[in-house]
């Protein structure tokens, strides 16, 4: 009985740790597409925080400065999807993909150069506070309390907030917020920045606890948020509920990993690749149920 609490302990802490970069990357994407932008450049944000805080935290030796450049780059990144969208009126998908691609060449080249520079030890991390769960001693960082409250903030935020329901109306019809006086391409700004600040966040909580950067270390963490986000109807905590599904099921196929079912060994291969799996599956059932922003890609 007590080794079974010590794995359920173990199941549960491993669920609230990897479902933390997909909340945050999901707000990032509330932020967007309720605003009317659609974004699939989540990943690609992602990747390039990541990047960028592991290198700068390692060059400076300090996490602070990491996780700082590695949100302004998240922020800049986000910055051209908002420029290429609603500037240059190139298709969101479009940009979200060139974007995406760029993430994985940009961070590569970067990977490579900064070799010497991250070859010792890990990079500096934020503090941290130990606590007690199940017998199990776990570490709850700043990304993680960021993570399970961001959602309910944007909540009470989308609710109750000027600022809040005025992207909510340029999501739902442009038009009608033009004629309302509000000028939808500045509100998509504000939407783009926070995606940034939110993505941005997320990958430096990959770098951070991985302790450094290895090439497409977000591996497709993006789309998955994305996913969780559509499967949550575009809302924060919805989104947030499924962000700790995905946790939960990538946790149990951690664990599962290097087990015989019926006598079977199961590659590894296939345990990785079943939470894009559930996604798909899971996606391909929501998008019937759920109504996306009426503006949603709409000039």
């Amino acid at each position: 009985m007590a080794s079974f609490g010590v794995l359920l302990a173990v199941f549960l802490i491993s669920t609230i740790q990897l479902a933390g970069p997909l909340v945050l990357s999901a707000c990032g994407g509330f932020t967007s597409e309720r605003s009317g932008v659609i974004n699939i450049a989540l990943e690609g944000n992602m990747l390039i925080s990541a990047a960028v805080t592991a290198i700068v935290a390692f060059s400076t030796k300090s996490a602070i400065l990491g996780v700082t450049a590695g949100v302004c780059s998240s922020v800049m990144t986000s910055s051209c999807h908002w420029l290429l969208t609603q500037i240059y009126r190139l298709d969101h998908v479009v940009s979200g993909m060139a974007i995406n691609l760029f993430a994985l060449g940009a961070t590569n080249f970067l990977n490579q150069k900064a070799t010497g520079v991250m070859s010792n030890g890990s990079m500096p991390k934020l503090a941290r506070l130990e606590v007690a769960f199940g017998g199990q001693k776990t570490y709850i960082s700043i990304y993680l309390l960021i993570a399970y409250l961001l959602p309910f903030a944007l909540h009470y935020w989308m609710k109750n907030t000027r600022a809040g329901l005025r992207l909510c109306a340029v999501g739902n019809d442009p038009e009608k917020a033009r004629l309302a006086g509000i000028k939808p391409v500045y509100v998509r700004l504000f939407s783009q920045l926070a995606t940034g600040l939110f993505t941005g966040l997320s990958g430096a909580m990959i770098a951070d606890s991985a302790g450094r950067f290895t090439d497409n270390m977000t591996a497709g963490m993006g789309y998955i948020a994305l996913a969780a986000l559509i499967m949550g109807g575009w809302m924060p905590v919805p989104a947030f509920l499924a962000c700790l599904a995905f946790g939960a099921f990538e946790a149990l196929q951690i664990s599962l990993q290097g087990t015989h079912i019926a006598g079977i060994s199961i590659p590894v291969q296939i345990w990785q690749s079943a939470p894009y799996l559930l996604a798909i599956v899971a996606l391909a059932g929501a998008i019937k149920k759920t109504t996306p922003p009426y503006g949603l890609g709409k000039p």
